[in-house]
Parts: structure tokens; sequence; C-alpha cells
């Protein structure tokens, strides 16, 4: 199967346009629809929070849309040249692949987060594989598109700078937790922070897992069945409840 974004090349990409609707207002009603919600989530990204609506307006004119389905591996490193995606449903995996093909996932990234290899954000994959765990919804911008947006709306390269100072911290956070800490305070620190504000951790296998921290399934499973021993989590599948947050925040500091 092609991949969606091989036209995004490096010689320039060539987006495609929907057919203007017709005259038909049942068409005319849903291409109305479509922009509607394409500019809605687009004002949901942090990064396009300070446009106006006719300038999110004139920002959706440069974007295309794309469908993935679960389990697509829509970026290969060398297949596609300069592109910026922007997440708009679904979760992705970024992984690595080692000589022997041990798969290190590098991030998952959810809904509402750009991603991509573009050298003038220096943003870029790195050898990394991009693969769809979830149906998405992707956005893609082009080298051009991304140079001239950066140059017009100075407010949008400044949320850019923010959020990509942001994971220049996170990823120093991880290698310090690889170099200093054990699997057990890295694992319910990661707990903690896919959790978010709620109590569980959900859609993510133990194999996943273990691909976030670098360590093998059995691990993930053995560091779980002590948390659980300690009555500070409950296992389910795919799915695991935090009972005892503050304690799971002490393992995670030693």
């Amino acid at each position: 199967m092609p991949n969606p974004f091989s036209r995004f090349t490096k010689r320039g990409a060539t987006r495609t346009r929907e057919a203007p609707p017709s005259d038909v207002p049942a068409d005319a009603l849903l291409a109305t629809q479509r922009l509607s919600e394409k500019i809605a989530y687009l004002s949901a990204m942090k990064i396009f929070q300070d446009l106006s609506q006719e300038e999110l307006k004139e920002l959706e004119r440069s974007i295309s849309m794309v469908s993935c389905p679960a389990g697509r591996v829509f970026y290969v490193p060398g297949e596609t040249g300069e592109v910026l995606f922007l997440l708009k449903k679904g979760r992705v995996q970024l992984y690595r692949l080692s000589p022997d093909g041990r798969k290190l996932t590098v991030k998952i990234l959810e809904p509402m987060t750009f991603f991509g290899e573009m050298g003038i954000l220096g943003q870029g994959m790195h050898d990394t594989f991009a693969e769809a765990m979830d149906d998405c919804l992707i956005c893609v911008m082009s080298r051009r598109d991304v140079q001239h947006l950066l140059l017009s709306k100075p407010t949008v390269a400044m949320r850019i700078c923010e959020e990509m100072a942001a994971r220049l911290m996170e990823r120093e956070r991880q290698l310090e937790e690889v170099v200093f800490k054990g699997v057990l305070p890295r694992l319910a620190g990661l707990l903690l922070r896919l959790a978010g504000e709620s109590d569980q951790v959900s859609g993510y296998s133990h194999q996943e897992l273990g691909e976030m921290l670098g360590v093998y399934r059995e691990t993930v499973t053995h560091a779980l069945d002590q948390l659980k021993a300690m009555g500070l989590v409950e296992i389910h599948r795919k799915r695991i409840k935090l009972l005892h947050r503050d304690k799971l925040a002490e393992i995670a500091k030693e």
C-alpha cells in the first residue's frame, strides 16, 4: 500500500486540493462543515492559539489532511522529505529500531501536537519511524508553507520555540532517569505522566510501556506486579488504575 505522505518530497510539496463543491446545497454544506472542523482543530492547538479566524482560514488553505488507519507505519526514514505533521485525532508512536530489530519508543504523541522532519524548526525524525496507534487524522504542511508561516506570524514562531524548549527539557529528564534510576521508579514516573490529571492509564500494553522505558516486556510486568503487591496499582487489560499517586510519586523520586 503506497504511503499517503510520499508526495511530500524534498523537491517540494504538491498539495492536492479538494474539488470545489458543486452547486448542490448538500455538497456546499458538507464543504463548509469540513472547513469549520479544520479551523476549529487549528484554533485548539497551542501554537496557533494567538491567530484570528481570518488568519486561521488563511492557514487552512496551506494544509492537507490525510487519514491513517491504526497500525499503519506512515513515516519511514528516507522515504518522506521535509514535512510537518499536525496530529488532529488518534495517537502516534515514534520509535527506532536497533540492528537486531528491537524497538525503542521515542515518544507517544497525543492529539493536538506537531512532529515531523523540518530542519528550520530543529525538528527531526533522526531514523525514527511513525506508526498510527489508533485511527488517526493528520494535517500536513510543507517546508515552504512552514517557512512562510514563521516569517509572517511571529507569535506562531514564539509558540513553537516554547514547545521545542519544553521537549528538550523532557529529553534531558529522560536521559537523567535512564542513567540514575532503576526500572521501578522510572515506571512509577511514567505511569503518573501518562495518567495526567486522572487516576488511570489506558490504552497501553506491557510491551508498549517497555518500549517507552527501553526495557523488555517481562521487566515491565515484573515491576507492575511489585507495584500491585504494594497496593499502589490495579492491573487490567490495557488499563492500570493508580490507587496512591502520592506514594507512586515518592517511588518515582528514588
